[in-house]
């Protein structure tokens, strides 16, 4: 608890991961109301279900993509983080006091 308090952990992926699942369901609802009304109604139904169909087979994949790109920010900094914590052992010494060449 700690670390989540000192801004040492994350949160925020397990946030995403939550969201990612929420907006699946959102997505596949969707997919299928629209499939439902386009069988309900008479006007352009082909293009209504195409549409719906569409929602369900892209609308999950892009959500996917979305969402591994913002958990891959958070994994970036987590293995800088780590490397800094590898290079400060090796040298045994504060290394945020170390100024860039």
């Amino acid at each position: 608890m700690g670390d989540i308090l000192a801004f040492r952990r994350m949160i925020t992926p397990i946030i995403i991961k939550i969201v990612f699942w929420i907006g699946l369901i959102v997505i596949l609802v969707l997919g299928i109301v629209a499939i439902v009304d386009g069988v309900s109604n008479d006007s352009d139904i082909g293009e209504v279900i195409a549409g719906g169909v569409l929602i369900l087979i892209l609308g999950p994949i892009v959500w996917r993509v979305f969402c591994e790109i913002l958990l891959l920010t958070f994994r970036i900094i987590e293995n800088l983080a780590d490397i800094r914590n590898i290079i400060k052992g090796k040298r045994g010494e504060d290394i945020s006091s170390v100024e860039p060449n």
